[in-house]
């Protein structure tokens, strides 16, 4: 599925939240990430010319950050905050500070379930957080899976 296929998809009731979500994101992040479709959603990786290895479950390019639109809420899944308990506790410390709803994630997961309280200056400086070299040290010097 194309982004824009993926838009298209999006109830009505998530989709500026989901483009402005998008357009944060994109604004934000260092230069290097690429836009993929992956996992059934639009996000940003690290391309296999810049990372040859690759995500290795699959050898595709590195995840880092997928947006997906599902039915109940907007989710933004940082791979960097799954992998790095400072920025996640940095994550989790300023979330009050821009928000009057409690913070609803799982280990990667962001989950915004009203379209129009998203935090979206807070999610800027997280776009902010990891360069593309940065990100591929981290994912590279931490074990992976369930024991991790």
């Amino acid at each position: 599925m194309t982004f824009d296929e993926y838009v298209a998809s999006i109830d009505d009731k998530w989709k500026d939240a989901f483009l402005k979500t998008w357009e944060t994101f994109e604004t934000h992040l260092p230069p290097g990430f690429e836009v993929n479709t992956s996992h059934g959603m639009p996000g940003f990786d690290v391309p296999l010319s810049t990372f040859p290895e690759g995500y290795h479950v699959d050898n595709s390019p590195l995840p880092f950050i997928g947006i997906a639109a599902q039915k109940r809420h907007l989710a933004v899944y940082h791979m960097g905050m799954y992998r790095e308990p400072e920025v996640l506790d940095w994550f989790t410390e300023e979330y009050p500070k821009h928000m009057t709803t409690k913070l609803n994630m799982g280990k990667s997961c962001i989950r915004f379930s009203n379209p129009k309280k998203i935090p979206y200056e807070l999610l800027a400086e997280l776009a902010e957080k990891f360069t593309v070299e940065e990100w591929i040290e981290l994912y590279k010097s931490r074990p992976t899976g369930p024991d991790a």
